[in-house]
């Protein structure tokens, strides 16, 4: 699949800039909010992929706009779809090291991805799953709480890895780790895909703390219960 041409960074060399991690983002309906997320993001990392997944807004063109890499699926196949395509690319490029999955929503921190990363490098660990539970910066609402602290449970019952947020989309993955992944759920349930397959690796991991913004956009959205509520019924159904 081919992405859609852009003055790329990787092309000349910028000091300071990480080449060898490539930062994945699935995106969907996002136009409002996705420039400002590649933006900050590519004044760290030189390699950004967006896999635009049947946007009707006019996301993919503001993403490459923002100097993205975007990856088109002309319709919209779901999240676990957008992340494996977007796996598949960047696995595959010369001098990838780690990827980092990262919502096109605003929701992550650019400074907790970089810390995730410092510490599978540090660490040595090929995966590191980021958790909402681990301090207290959080505030999901109670009811929000209930149903992400449910789905977490039946997780760990399912892949047999005890963690404290199974369905936070910032993951930090080492070549190796995200090279295993085949996902076969297109949709919320995914998210439980992804640990069973990277739990099956036996590749060290961890979790660290992080920061989930729930913005006034995100709730306008209705993103900040429906997706947890989301997350339930394909773990139900699937």
């Amino acid at each position: 699949m081919d992405a859609m041409q852009t003055e790329s960074r990787t092309e000349a060399a910028a000091p300071g800039l990480d080449y060898a991690t490539w930062i994945l983002i699935p995106l969907y309906n996002e136009a409002s909010v996705i420039s400002g997320v590649i933006s900050e993001l590519l004044g760290q990392f030189a390699n950004v992929v967006c896999v635009d997944d049947g946007s009707t807004d006019g996301s993919a063109q503001a993403a490459h706009d923002a100097g993205a890499r975007v990856l088109p699926h002309p319709l919209n196949l779901g999240q676990g779809a957008a992340l494996q395509t977007a796996i598949s690319y960047a696995v595959a490029q010369r001098g990838c090291e780690y990827v980092i999955t990262f919502d096109a929503d605003g929701q992550h921190r650019i400074i907790d991805a970089i810390h995730m990363l410092e510490r599978a490098r540090t660490e040595k660990l090929d995966i590191v799953f980021g958790s909402r539970f681990l301090d207290d910066r959080t505030n999901p609402g109670v009811l929000k709480r209930i149903v992400l602290k449910t789905a977490v449970g039946v997780t760990n019952l399912t892949t047999g890895l005890k963690l404290t947020d199974a369905h936070n989309g910032l993951r930090v993955l080492s070549v190796q780790a995200a090279s295993r992944l085949n996902l076969q759920q297109d949709r919320m349930a995914h998210a439980t895909e992804i640990v069973l397959q990277l739990g099956r690796t036996g590749l060290p991991w961890g979790e660290s703390p992080v920061e989930v913004l729930y913005t006034d956009y995100s709730k306008a959205k209705g993103q900040s219960l429906l997706n947890s509520i989301n997350i339930l019924f394909d773990l139900v159904v699937n």
